[in-house]
C-alpha cells in the first residue's frame, strides 16, 4: 500500500484548533502500518468523550465542541479517519473498505488507547464507523450520541442529493474539499476554516479517501458491509445502551434516519432528543455549541448508566 503522508506545516495557524496532535500506528491490513492521529481535551483519566467524523471533513469539525465536553469532566478524543486529517493518507481509492476503516478506529480506540465506558458521538461516516464498534463491541461503550448519520443496508433507497454528491466526488478531475463542506452547511465559513479543511490535502493525489467513501455506503441489500451492518443493527435496536438523536432540521441526505433511530432503539426509548435548527448535514460547524450543550445534559442524565 502506498500512502502519503500530509506535511505538517499544512497545519499551521488552524483557527481556534489549538490542540496538539497524537499519533499511534495500526496494522494497514497489507503488512505495513499506517499513522492514524487523534488530538483530545479534559483530564487524561476521565471516561472518555469519542467524537468520530466523516466525509470529507477531520476532526478540525469538532473545535467548538471540544471546549464544552472537557469543561464538563470528560476527556473528549477527536480522531482523524484514515485518509483524513493528519492520518496517512493510502493514495488508491481501492485501498479503503468500509470493514478496513471499521478496523482501524477499532485498533486505534481499543488496542492504542484502550477506551472503555466510551460515550460515541458519530456524524456522517463517524457513525456509520461508531455504531459498528458499538453493535461489536458493546462492552466497550456506555452511552451513545447519533448526529446526521445512519447505518445503512442497502435496503432503503438512498436520496437523490446523496447520489448527485457521490456522481460529484467521483467525478471532479479535482476536489475543492472546503467548498464540499461549506455546501453542506447552512451558515457561511470563513476564508480560514474553508482553507483548514483543504490542509490535509495539499493536491489531488491526497484525496483518495474522500473520493472512495461514497462508493463505501451500502446502497443494495448484496454489499459486502450489509451482512454486518444488519448484524449491527439488530445488536442496537435490542440494546439498552442510552443513545441521544440529535440530527439538525436542514440535512436531505439523513433527515429520513432521525425518526427511525427514535423509535427503533430500545436505548433511545424516553429521552428528549433535540432538532438543532438552523443547521445543515455539518451541524457541528454550524451549531457546534447547541449540540455540544444537548450532549453535555445528556451525559450528566446518564453518568454511570
Amino acid at each position: 500500500m502506498q500512502i502519503l503522508r500530509t506535511p505538517a506545516e499544512r497545519f499551521a495557524d488552524l483557527p481556534d484548533f489549538p490542540y496538539e496532535p497524537r499519533y499511534a500506528n495500526v496494522s494497514d491490513d497489507e503488512g505495513g502500518e499506517l499513522r492514524m492521529a487523534w488530538v483530545e481535551d479534559g483530564p487524561a483519566d476521565a471516561s472518555p468523550v469519542l467524537m468520530l467524523h466523516g466525509e470529507p471533513s477531520w476532526s478540525f469539525l469538532y473545535r467548538r465542541m471540544m471546549p464544552t465536553l472537557a469543561a464538563t469532566g470528560h476527556r473528549v478524543i477527536c480522531p482523524d479517519l484514515v485518509g483524513f486529517g493528519r492520518s496517512d493518507k493510502p493514495t488508491g481509492v481501492f485501498d479503503h473498505t468500509y470493514a478496513r476503516h471499521v478496523e482501524w478506529v477499532r485498533a486505534l480506540v481499543f488496542d492504542h488507547l484502550d477506551l472503555t465506558s466510551v460515550t460515541l458521538v458519530g456524524q456522517d461516516w463517524g457513525g456509520l464507523i461508531g455504531l459498528r464498534l458499538a453493535a461489536e463491541h458493546p462492552e466497550r461503550f456506555a452511552r451513545l450520541v447519533v448526529a446526521n448519520t445512519g447505518l445503512p443496508t442497502g435496503d432503503i433507497p438512498m436520496p437523490d442529493i446523496w447520489w448527485k454528491f457521490r456522481e460529484a466526488i467521483q467525478g471532479q478531475p479535482t476536489l475543492d474539499i472546503g467548498r464540499f463542506v461549506q455546501s453542506g452547511c447552512q451558515r457561511p465559513m470563513s476564508d480560514a476554516v474553508r482553507a483548514a479543511y483543504d490542509a490535509p490535502f495539499p493536491d489531488d493525489s491526497y484525496c483518495a479517501g474522500p473520493r472512495a467513501m461514497p462508493g463505501l455506503v451500502p446502497t443494495s441489500p448484496d454489499d459486502p458491509a450489509t451482512a454486518a451492518n444488519r448484524a449491527a443493527w439488530a445488536a442496537l435496536r435490542d440494546s439498552p445502551t442510552p443513545m441521544l438523536v440529535a440530527f439538525s432540521d436542514g440535512d436531505p441526505i439523513t433527515e429520513g434516519m432521525a425518526p427511525i433511530f427514535r423509535r427503533e432503539m430500545r436505548g433511545a426509548q424516553g429521552h428528549d432528543h433535540p432538532v438543532i435548527r438552523g443547521a445543515g448535514h455539518f451541524l457541528q460547524e454550524d451549531a457546534g455549541e447547541e449540540l455540544a450543550q444537548h450532549i453535555a445534559e445528556f451525559l450528566e442524565q446518564h453518568t454511570g448508566s
